[in-house]
């Protein structure tokens, strides 16, 4: 009896699992290359581009399938797809996808690429920034502030039409992927902010803001990128990633993941504190954080970094730049940056092709190394079937060209006439003109 008890539980539970799991991929729909006939203008589409043998796309999944069904219960006008990308191959050029998983988002004729972290919190805000209006309006003093205390920066167009506003509108479509983007009046913003000059662009961060000057500040976009980070900020590879585009070089103090030293827990404060006490010297130039661990920091420059320690990274062309000595007070950390800022201390790194051939050998052995560490039995088995691979490939090759050489040499010419044995000419030698011709040159 308690046999059949069992049972009919592991059943019930299995039957539940089944159910639940086809509940929430029954809001997620496969796509195929016929999507762009059946589309309608007005729809707007979260995609996922996956490949069946990636690892990171089958742990996307079911955050992709709650992220399919936590929209349509909030009535959220994003549908959710995904596409087999190595079936679908024009359908995944069309979006230029490169890798695996990628996330795009259809809205009318734009296309926007998702690079935060694969994580259900993250996507769903990018959803609800990109499909909602590009410029959101805040009507009143009382919404406005709300919306502050949810943004860490805030993007501000102020005042009626204008030709700013049509510039301001045109950047925040492209930009949109990275932050939000509203508009008031006047009257609505807080008593401390000044206008100087009217309609404005203002940025609200780090506790002030900073209005948009174009003289000083360059074209809109430029200063929009250089300005939609906190001048001090925790730091992990995606958000490194995106500070490519700002042009600004990163001051990175490198931290220990957990339980960190009171050697970490000062660097990590003095280098926010240059931060925010030179903000007006910096701020143009530099982007200053912390980030915990030195993983990612390992692969760019190709050699363990000990923790904590401080770097300069240009993340436009993976360039970096180490102090000539250990920085450890404030004065060592400002001398550095100014020795970088003035071009006293040389770049080192980069993107060129030999750098990136030197990084992809130095990932590979890292992670032979981890895998040799942690489970060595894997590492023996997978160095025996590469090798064992590589050594047919070659056998193969080698039989190959031997054959492939054997048979040339027993072939007659495919093309011009045959010359009987008597009118053979001299080796090298042309009948009329007497001379060597350039093989024999070459020979001689």
């Amino acid at each position: 009896m308690m046999a059949n008890e069992k049972f009919i539980v592991v059943c019930t539970v299995s039957l539940t699992v089944l159910f639940s799991i086809a509940t929430v991929s029954a809001f997620v729909e496969e796509l195929d290359d016929t999507f762009k006939d059946t589309r309608k203008p007005d729809e707007i589409w979260l995609i996922e581009f996956y490949a069946p043998w990636c690892t990171d796309c089958k742990l996307l999944d079911p955050v992709w399938y709650e992220i399919g069904a936590e929209l349509k219960s909030i009535g959220s006008p994003v549908n959710v797809g995904k596409v087999d990308a190595d079936i679908h191959t024009s359908f995944a050029k069309e979006f230029r996808v490169t890798d695996y998983p990628a996330i795009k988002m259809l809205k009318d004729d734009l296309k926007y690429t998702y690079r935060g972290p694969r994580t259900k919190d993250g996507i769903m805000e990018f959803a609800e920034r990109v499909s909602g209006p590009v410029v959101r309006s805040l009507p009143s003093q009382l919404l406005f502030q709300n919306v502050m205390s949810r943004h860490d920066v805030l993007f501000v167009y102020v005042g009626g039409p204008s030709d700013l506003k049509e510039k301001y509108l045109s950047v925040a479509k492209e930009l949109i992927v990275h932050t939000y983007f509203f508009s008031a009046a006047r009257n609505i913003l807080p008593k401390a902010v000044t206008l100087e000059e009217y309609p404005a662009v203002a940025v609200f961060k780090d506790g002030t803001y900073f209005l948009y000057d174009e003289q000083q500040d360059g074209d809109l976009t430029s200063w929009i990128n250089r300005e939609r980070f906190l001048n001090y900020l925790p730091i992990d590879s995606y958000t490194l990633y995106a500070m490519g585009d700002t042009g600004k070089l990163v001051v990175l103090a490198v931290l220990e993941e957990k339980n960190p030293t009171k050697d970490s827990i000062r660097c990590k404060t003095m280098v926010k504190r240059v931060a925010t006490e030179y903000k007006d010297f910096y701020s143009k130039e530099f982007q200053f954080g912390h980030m915990e661990g030195n993983e990612y920091i390992n692969g760019l420059i190709m050699e363990e970094v000990t923790m904590p320690s401080i770097i300069v990274l240009n993340m436009s062309n993976d360039g970096y730049f180490l102090p000539p000595n250990k920085v450890e007070t404030k004065d060592q950390l400002l001398k550095f940056i100014d020795g970088v800022l003035k071009g006293q201390i040389k770049s080192q790194g980069g993107n060129g092709f030999y750098q990136r051939f030197i990084r992809m050998a130095f990932n590979t052995k890292t992670t032979v190394t981890i895998i040799f560490t942690k489970a060595p039995l894997l590492g023996i088995f997978l160095v025996f079937v590469f090798g064992f691979v590589g050594s047919t490939f070659c056998y193969v090759l080698y039989k190959t060209c031997h054959i492939v050489r054997s048979r040339m040499k027993d072939e007659e010419p495919i093309t011009g006439e045959r010359e009987e044995p008597n009118q053979l000419k001299g080796p090298g030698r042309d009948k009329k003109t007497k001379k060597k011709n350039p093989a024999e040159k070459k020979a001689d």
